[in-house]
C-alpha cells in the first residue's frame, strides 16, 4: 500500500532553526495530529510535504510522487490550508470558488454548497468584509471541496470563536469518515488533536521525539500521586518524566507506565494513593518542560 506521505532522514535548515533527521510516514485513511511548541518545526514539515519548501537532505514522497521532481502531480491530490495563506480580499467567495474549480477537476460543487450553508458564509460578499473566522472557514471550504487525497492543515482552528471552532471540527470529522482520505494537521489545541487523530507525532526543537498510535501513546503516560519523601534518585528513573513534591505529597509523571512501578515506588518509600491517566495537553506540557522526551 502506497503511504499518503513518507519522509526519510529529512532535514531543512534556516539561519535560526533546523528540522533535523525526521523520518515519518502516514498510511492512507489515517489522521495524524502533529504536536509541538511554537518553533518546533510543524509548519516547516507541512511546507516540505506541500512542495512549498525543498529539503536540504533526505527524501519526501507524497502519494507515491517524489518531491520535488513530481511536485505538479502531487499537488493535484494534496490540499493545504495554513493560517498564513491569504485570499483576495477584494474578491468574493464565489470568485474564489470559480477559480479553484477551473484549476482542479476534482472540485465538488455539491459539497462546496453544503459547506457554504454549514459555515454560514455569503458567497457574493467580498472577503474583505469577512471576519477572521469567516476567512478561515472560506479557506477550508476551498481546500475541502477539492476532495484531496491528502489534507494538510496548519493550525486550522487558530483564532476561531467556540462556535466557529465547533463548525470546523464537525466539517473535518465528516472528511475523516472517508477511509480513502488521509489528514495531517498541526494544532496548539491538543484537545482537537486528541478528538480527531488516530496517530500522534510530536516534534520538539526540530526533531521527532514521538510517533505512535494515539491510544497507545496516551496509555503509556500516568500521573501517580504518592505520600512520603521522594528519594533523590527518583527523577533519574528512565520511565519517570517529572517529579513534584509538596510537603508529604509527591506527584510522579510517568512516560512508560508498567504495573510493577507501584511496587518499586513502595520499595523506595512512597505509598501510592492514586494512578490517573493523563490528557494529551498534560503530556505535551510535561514533555516540553523536561526537554521534549516523550
Amino acid at each position: 500500500m502506497i503511504p499518503a506521505f513518507a519522509v526519510q532522514s529529512l532535514s531543512k535548515r534556516y539561519p535560526h532553526f533546523a528540522l533535523e533527521d525526521v523520518s515519518l510516514s502516514l498510511q492512507p485513511g489515517t489522521v495524524m495530529g502533529l504536536v509541538g511548541a511554537n518553533g518546533a518545526g510543524k509548519t516547516t514539515l507541512l511546507r516540505l510535504l506541500s512542495g512549498l519548501a525543498a529539503p536540504d537532505a533526505g527524501t519526501v514522497e507524497v502519494l507515491g510522487h517524489r518531491l520535488p521532481e513530481a511536485q505538479a502531480d502531487a499537488r493535484r491530490e494534496v490540499g493545504l490550508a495554513s493560517e498564513d495563506m491569504r485570499l483576495y480580499r477584494g474578491r468574493s467567495l464565489d470568485w474564489h470558488i470559480d477559480l479553484v474549480r477551473q484549476i482542479f477537476p476534482s472540485w465538488d460543487d455539491d459539497y462546496a454548497a453544503t459547506l457554504v450553508r454549514r459555515f454560514d458564509l455569503k458567497p457574493q460578499q467580498t472577503l474583505g468584509g469577512y471576519s477572521h473566522g469567516q476567512r478561515v472557514k472560506a479557506l477550508l471550504l476551498l481546500c475541502l471541496a477539492r476532495r484531496p487525497k491528502l489534507l494538510l492543515l496548519d493550525e486550522p482552528t487558530t483564532g476561531l470563536d467556540p462556535v466557529a471552532r465547533l463548525e470546523v471540527l464537525e466539517a473535518l470529522a465528516d472528511v475523516l469518515r472517508d477511509e480513502r482520505r488521509s489528514v495531517l494537521f498541526s494544532s496548539h489545541n491538543t484537545a482537537d488533536v486528541e478528538q480527531l487523530a488516530d496517530r500522534i507525532a510530536f516534534l520538539h526543537a526540530g526533531r521527532l521525539v514521538a510517533d505512535a498510535d494515539k491510544e497507545s501513546f496516551l496509555d503509556q503516560w500516568r500521573r501517580v500521586l504518592c505520600l512520603g519523601a521522594a528519594p533523590p534518585t527518583l527523577a533519574a528513573w528512565p520511565e519517570v518524566a517529572a517529579v513534584r513534591s509538596a510537603g508529604s505529597q509527591v506527584e510522579v509523571r510517568v512516560r512508560a507506565w508498567r504495573e510493577d512501578l507501584s511496587d518499586r515506588l513502595a520499595a523506595a518509600g512512597l505509598r501510592v494513593e492514586r494512578v490517573d491517566p493523563m490528557s494529551l495537553e498534560e503530556i505535551f506540557v510535561t514533555a516540553v518542560r523536561t526537554g521534549g522526551a516523550a
